[in-house]
């Protein structure tokens, strides 16, 4: 099931600081960013069967709908750097309504694989 967290952030006037640790199983073995995204283009459209993956959104905003397995719908605006939602195992996701200056970062606990990968919405 997805998992909207708050992520600690430290700091005030001189500037701020946003910590990330702890909050997936094992160690991140794959980081990458989602930019450029037309706002009616939609990414992903799909799950995995063994990885979980963070989704912090560094700049801008975007929205995910995650379908879970049990065939219920949440849907997130993500839209401050401070959030973090968290997708298990089995969480079919979409992203779409990307702003023009969005940058989504994915931390992800598995190194790429294709056969990892969910394609069919539960």
């Amino acid at each position: 099931m997805p998992q909207l967290i708050e992520l600690n952030t430290y700091g005030a006037a001189e500037g701020k600081l946003t910590v990330f640790e702890k909050i997936l199983p094992g160690d991140i073995k794959r980081a990458f960013y989602i930019y450029g995204v037309p706002p009616e283009q939609e990414r992903a459209k799909h799950g995995h069967s063994t990885t979980w993956n963070a989704l912090i959104p560094v700049s801008g905003s975007c929205r995910i709908t995650v379908t879970t397995t049990d065939k219920t719908e949440h849907t997130f605006l993500l839209n401050q750097p401070t959030q973090c939602l968290i997708l298990q195992p089995g969480d079919w996701h979409i992203m779409d309504q990307f702003s023009k200056d969005a940058i989504l970062l994915v931390l992800s606990n598995q190194y790429y694989d294709k056969n990892d990968y969910i394609t069919e919405k539960p």
